[in-house]
């Protein structure tokens, strides 16, 4: 089917682009709403646990915040550092993956993507379950199906609802938190909490890896959602709005974590959601807090849907050398996808949910050499000039299999293996520092350095032939 006679422009509810590239004359939106998405994203109950962990593993509350905090912000830069790829090129985010891995090559961290994606909504589903069941009455299957719905139906209107419920969501939960600190800090001494210092380099690294590992995450589908701004948008502002917005949201809900944790101990870990609702006691205030957790594992759970759904079309498309896919397979994929996570969360007890979220914080691993490769490539190799139209093309410039690129990764996710530690593995570095995880810093630096070094000369010549990339990118436009 054309692609340009079956969609509309940007003002329909349903979004009708998928993988393909976005005109000018469609694109839409602000940097607020960038602000505002991801600031919602990030003020929700995993979040809190994620912080909580700091002190639950041994950190005191003064040096975990530290810790945290700088952790957000290296973190922040590199996932923001990827959201200003979005208005440039117009496509989601794991699409310039071709670029560096070959339009078959890219498969291979779509694949892995595509599983994390599955996951993590599996574990949202669960903790949005609870809340929803608690909520309406009802017991946790009726209600992780509720949540599966209203997911499905998000996901196919797509992106211009998944930014009004990015705005909706930061409204109430900048609220929740205020609510949440007020009742929380309520007749406790801060100043003695935080003048309890134990630094030890352990709980510092442990902290900064925490809140790293939690904003470099979003890497894979963060230029998902700063595709349909104007190309003439400031590349600067939209890494400020981008990564802004994700520090501050996830930094205030991972210091509430910290605190509860500090001050509630054992009533705290393991009981998440008790222990925030029973903070507003019972009655309204109650339901408004579990439906505050809802609304905040339903904004990051759409996200993390609609991410899953272009990764899977853009496996697709790779080996048929499409440009799209019909809003009937959009709509399957999309079934499909939560299908999945939703299978997983009805079927997972807490011991599986356990294993699994350890595995998925092992796939990690798999995307900090990712990240960095494809920083390094569109920031210093070919410095943001890309042909799109091959990259729909296996045969085109960027070929099926990059076989640097691919090597690169390789050696970026083993270099990382001493360095690594979860519940599913743990490295022999990691064990000497007492199970802290420093594999994301050594996953960063090290391919991409290695990744520049192999590759320059060779993007050089490529970088020569601007004006193929010009006429690539009208042909797109025309598409």
């Amino acid at each position: 089917m054309n692609t340009s006679d079956s969609r509309t422009k940007g003002s329909k509810l349903i979004e009708h682009r998928s993988i393909d590239y976005i005109p000018e004359a469609e694109r839409h939106g602000s940097l607020f709403s960038q602000f505002t998405l991801w600031l919602g994203a990030n003020l929700q109950v995993t979040a809190v646990v994620v912080g909580a962990l700091a002190v639950v593993l041994g950190g005191d509350v003064f040096w975990s915040l530290v810790g945290l905090l700088i952790g957000q912000v290296l973190g922040g830069a590199v996932m923001a550092l990827h959201g200003a790829q979005g208005p440039q090129l117009g496509l989601p985010q794991m699409i310039s993956s071709r670029v560096q891995f070959g339009v078959y090559g890219a498969i291979i961290p779509l694949a892995l993507v595509c599983v994390m994606y599955v996951g993590f909504s599996a574990g949202g589903t669960v903790l949005a379950g609870q809340a929803i069941g608690q909520l309406l009455q009802v017991d946790n299957t009726t209600a992780i199906l509720v949540f599966a719905a209203l997911i499905v139906v998000l996901t196919v209107l797509g992106y211009r609802t998944i930014h009004v419920m990015g705005r909706v969501s930061s409204v109430v939960g900048v609220l929740a938190f205020l609510y949440l600190f007020a009742s929380l800090l309520h007749g406790h001494d801060i100043g003695a909490l935080l003048d309890n210092k134990r630094f030890t380099v352990g709980s510092f690294l442990l902290a900064m890896s925490l809140s790293a590992s939690w904003q470099i995450a979003y890497g894979p589908y963060v230029a998902d959602y700063s595709r349909y701004l104007p190309k003439s948008t400031s590349a600067l502002k939209t890494f400020l709005a981008v990564g802004v917005g994700s520090v501050l949201g996830a930094q205030i809900a991972m210091v509430f974590g910290v605190f509860a944790a500090a001050l509630a101990g054992d009533h705290f870990a393991g009981h998440e959601v008790s222990f925030i609702v029973g903070l507003g006691a019972t009655g309204t205030v109650a339901a408004l807090l579990y439906f505050t957790i809802a609304l905040g594992k339903l904004t990051i759970t759409t996200l993390n849907a609609y991410g899953s759904v272009m990764s899977v079309a853009a496996i697709t498309t790779g080996f048929g050398g499409k440009r799209a896919i019909s809003g009937r397979m959009r709509l399957c994929f999309v079934i499909v996808m939560v299908g999945l996570s939703t299978g997983l969360a009805l079927a997972g007890h807490h011991a599986f949910l356990k294993e699994f979220s350890a595995f998925l914080l092992f796939l990690l691993a798999f995307f900090t050499p990712w990240s960095a490769i494809n920083l390094v490539d569109y920031y210093c190799v070919t410095r943001e000039r890309y042909d799109v139209p091959a990259l729909f093309d296996p045969d085109g410039r960027y070929g099926r299999w990059n076989v640097q690129g691919i090597a690169v990764y390789v050696f970026g996710v083993l270099v990382q293996m001493p360095f690594l530690s979860t519940g599913f593995y743990t490295g022999s570095f990691a064990a000497r520092l007492d199970g802290v995880d420093i594999s994301w810093i050594v996953g960063l630096f090290a391919p991409g350095l290695v990744y520049y070094v192999v590759t320059r000369k060779a993007r050089a010549a490529q970088r020569e032939r601007a004006n193929v990339i010009e006429v690539g990118l009208s042909e797109a436009e025309g598409s």
